[in-house]
């Protein structure tokens, strides 16, 4: 397998021609195998003509610690329906067949990958298709044994930045970096709570000053007009619980996928999209 270059990858090319057009990427999230493997699929193929410029595809995990109850709760559907990082990386495959350009990043936890074998599964996600990771509880002191893998197979290393990342800790965890950033506006998990924006416009502004890459802001973005909002100052605007909850709303009972659950996630992106893509002007 020959290396790819990360600054001429899928990321820094869309990054790139979103800059050229003045505006913001929506980044959207979805679990992988939620609420299974092949409705999944389905949503995820969707997403690009939907208005979303990257995407997050989670790795299902028995303990997201960082997440809120409703990627919990995906993550349970998701591993009750066999999801693991070999779904995932068959998902990521097939969306390939259709889609070259839009850039997929693997969200998750590192538990899973150090079972798989961290050269192995850098190896099988850059030949799937993969362009990036994000591993929310892997310290920068202790990255190198997945980065040592990960950046000669081209795949970006993207780091989550914090409120309380600042001083001498935000160079730390920005040397690993690439990508782009990911600034969590919350001191919290996900989908509970919402940032001021005077606070999202400082963090911004403060990380721009310590990076040239692209700086994408998540956690408590629910709504096109909140998403507007952080466009007018980031270069991305992650959601992700909002889609989450639309996908478990289109549930039935029983918890298996109803006929209107992929227009209603899809229905939401779009919504998602035009308020980034109209943020400024």
């Amino acid at each position: 397998m020959s290396a790819r270059n990360l600054q001429t990858g899928r990321i820094a090319r869309r990054f790139n021609a979103l800059k050229a057009e003045g505006r913001a990427g929506l980044v959207t999230f979805l679990t992988a195998c939620d609420p299974d493997y092949d409705t999944s699929l389905d949503v995820l193929k969707g997403l690009p003509a939907a208005g979303a410029d990257l995407i997050e595809l989670g790795m299902p995990f028995t303990d997201p610690m960082a997440d809120g109850p409703a990627i919990q709760l995906a993550s349970q559907r998701a591993l009750a329906a066999g999801g693991s990082i070999e779904r995932c990386l068959s998902a990521v495959r097939s969306f390939r067949e259709q889609e070259s350009e839009t850039p997929l990043i693997l969200m998750g936890y590192y538990n899973p990958i150090y079972a798989y074998g961290p050269e192995r599964f850098c190896k099988d996600a850059a030949e799937a298709g993969v362009d990036g990771l994000i591993i929310v509880d892997l310290p920068p002191e202790e990255a190198e044994e997945l980065l040592a893998h990960a950046r000669p197979a081209g795949i970006d290393f993207i780091v989550l930045t914090t409120p309380t990342t600042v001083g001498e800790r935000l160079p730390v965890v920005l040397g690993n970096a690439s990508g782009f950033v990911y600034y969590v506006s919350i001191a919290g998990i996900t989908g509970t709570a919402s940032a001021q924006m005077s606070a999202i416009e400082e963090a911004v502004a403060r990380l721009k000053a310590a990076t040239a890459l692209p700086v994408a802001v998540g956690f408590g973005i629910r709504t096109p007009e909140q998403a507007a909002d952080v466009a007018r100052h980031a270069d991305g605007v992650v959601v992700g619980s909002a889609l989450v909850q639309a996908l478990a709303e289109s549930l039935d009972g029983e918890g298996r996928a109803t006929e209107g659950l992929k227009d209603n996630v899809l229905g939401l992106v779009r919504a998602l999209a035009n308020g980034v893509r109209t943020a400024r002007g």
